[in-house]
């Protein structure tokens, strides 16, 4: 395996066009072709899924993305190491998450970690929920954000609070319930609901959604791929959603509402041990301390 396989493999998955990713790479397509079925015979898996029209990933093929961005990540740094060694040697955190939320309560700790590191290289992960705990498990990151495993699942690290956050109803003003306060579930019912996809989404709120599936008909039914995708869909009028508060943004065309008898969610981080790392503890900290003065 060499970064040319893994150039030409991270070009047609981002473009999913096989010509387009050799004009990218200024080669043959013949060339990026013999690249990625040397690299998919080497790790003995189909990568792509390929028909006369169109390009796209398998299911091994995203699982090997998360892994050729880190591979790729760590080739160009240490190329820039050598290119410059006066620059001293470079200070990693990698901090997984599963949604684009949680990386907006990361600028303020991040700046301040720079402030006593300051050859600091931050590098941000997004990736699909079950992917999570892999790249802490294989140690590809440090440390990720999401909410608390139940005890059916055992996560692969320590686990630290950084707040509870309560499930919420989340519709437009147009389309509010009646009345304030919490609701309960039943009040629900009649409604068109927009769904995360549970694939991608925290067994504890795949679980809540099915709750709320009923016998409803697939016409009644939206779902969104990420938080962001289910907010634009229920403020285009398409139905309310059900998710927890931390990941609802703050916007005076939505009105948000706490559901009545449910637990409200842990969420913090999960990271394998803060012993020699001083670099990840003090993020910990920093994480902390955010979130306690929010509190």
């Amino acid at each position: 395996m060499n970064t040319f396989q893994l150039a030409c493999f991270l070009a047609v998955s981002d473009t999913l066009n096989f010509a387009r990713a050799a004009q990218r790479l200024n080669v043959t397509q013949p060339a990026v072709t013999h690249q990625i079925r040397s690299l998919e015979e080497e790790l003995n898996a189909k990568l792509f899924r390929r028909t006369t029209r169109s390009v796209e990933l398998t299911e091994a093929g995203r699982l090997f993305l998360h892994d050729a961005n880190g591979m790729m990540t760590i080739a160009m740094r240490a190329k820039k190491r050598f290119e410059d060694p006066a620059a001293g040697e470079l200070c990693e955190l990698a901090v997984g998450c599963h949604g684009y939320t949680h990386l907006f309560s990361l600028h303020e700790p991040l700046r301040q970690l720079a402030e006593s590191y300051p050859n600091l290289h931050p590098r941000l992960q997004v990736v699909p929920y079950d992917f999570l705990y892999r790249l802490l498990e294989e140690e590809h990151v440090d440390v990720i954000l999401s909410f608390q495993e139940n005890e059916a699942k055992k996560a692969p690290g320590i686990y630290a609070e950084l707040e509870k956050t309560p499930m919420v109803c989340v519709t437009t003003r147009q389309q509010a319930l009646e009345g304030e306060g919490e609701l309960e579930l039943e009040q629900l019912r009649e409604r068109r609901l927009v769904l995360g996809d549970p694939r991608k989404a925290p067994r504890n709120i795949a679980q809540m959604q099915a709750q709320l599936l009923g016998e409803r008909a697939p016409g009644e039914l939206f779902f969104g791929e990420s938080p962001e995708a289910v907010i634009t869909l229920v403020k285009a009028g398409f139905g309310l959603a059900v998710m927890p508060r931390l990941l609802a943004p703050p916007d005076p065309e939505l009105v948000l509402r706490p559901l009545a008898g449910v637990e409200p969610l842990s969420f913090g981080m999960y990271y394998k041990t803060l012993k020699g790392n001083p670099v990840l503890r003090r993020f910990v900290e920093l994480m902390r301390l955010q979130h306690g003065e929010k509190a």
